[in-house]
């Protein structure tokens, strides 16, 4: 299995002149210095890839020990293609993947192993809460069938961690091709779930503190949470 982070983006919510990946957090670490301290408990850091566009080059002085993909249109793409990028140098063999922005605690990647392991797309979800704003979902024969940020009436929330199996990858990349420059990757698994019945499990991790950072005050809640 490979790991996927997507940390392309320009964040501008935030207001960092810095990629929002390297945004400080008071226990000492950065957004990505924590996300690879926690995955790298679990995972090998050779699997880890990490998509850059924007300020490149802070990213990758910063952390030289992984592999990195570059999207030259990170100024005009959003996630759907990034992640693209990163299948297509991984078609065969299963990803798992999270936005550049969150803040997990690390015992919840032993929550997802047990799906990792038997090798079952899915979607972590935080069903707690459900904030007009964020990525939402809803269910259908317990399998997602709706996920966006306009989804009515939605279960919960997307967390920004996700896996696609091996055996779903391709489908997968083929919808991310039909995404329009602009669209999430969240776009590329509606369209396969419509169109190749892609199986795409909600694991809930609510029981875990687990935020993405947007704005100031997300990072002042981040802070809190992970002192």
């Amino acid at each position: 299995m490979k790991i996927v982070i997507l940390a392309a983006g320009i964040g501008s919510r935030l207001g960092n002149p810095f990629p929002k990946p390297l945004t400080p957090l008071n226990n000492g670490k950065s957004i990505m210095g924590m996300q690879l301290d926690n995955l790298t408990e679990y995972f090998n850091v050779d699997d880890i890839n990490i998509v850059v566009g924007f300020k490149k080059d802070l990213i990758m002085e910063r952390f030289p020990e992984v592999t990195y993909i570059y999207n030259p249109f990170f100024d005009r793409t959003n996630t759907s293609k990034s992640l693209l990028k990163a299948l297509k140098k991984n078609k065969d063999q299963s990803v798992l993947w999270l936005n550049g922005d969150v803040v997990f605690d690390a015992r919840l990647l032993k929550e997802l192993s047990s799906y990792i392991q038997k090798e079952q797309s899915f979607v972590a979800v935080n069903t707690s809460k459900v904030a007009e704003e964020e990525v939402k979902y809803t269910l259908k024969n317990d399998y997602i069938n709706e996920l966006s940020k306009t989804v009515k009436n939605g279960l919960g929330e997307a967390v920004g961690i996700n896996f696609i199996a091996k055996k779903d990858i391709q489908n997968f990349i083929t919808r991310l091709e039909e995404c329009d420059d602009n669209d999430y990757f969240e776009r590329g698994l509606e369209l396969a779930i419509e169109k190749d019945q892609l199986q795409i499990s909600a694991v809930d991790i609510s029981a875990f503190d687990c935020m993405e950072v947007d704005f100031k005050e997300d990072l002042d809640n981040v802070n809190n949470l992970f002192r």
